[in-house]
């Protein structure tokens, strides 16, 4: 199957795995701040959230 034709979440998956390689950090790392993630968009399913709300200018990377 090409990518192209690949649901959503795997093209993104797929685009977190290059950036966070690209990164070269630590496994452990990657896994820790994945697990902050998972609960962030955990809360915001919960709540009802249907798009995440963008960061202020300057609190994102």
């Amino acid at each position: 199957m090409s990518l192209e034709n690949a649901p959503d979440e795997v093209k993104l998956a797929v685009d977190l795995i290059m950036l966070l390689e690209n990164h070269d950090l630590p496994p452990e790392t990657v896994l820790k701040a994945l697990e902050i993630v998972t609960q962030d968009f955990e809360s915001k399913v919960k709540a009802g959230c249907t798009h995440p709300t963008p960061l202020p200018p300057g609190e994102g990377m």
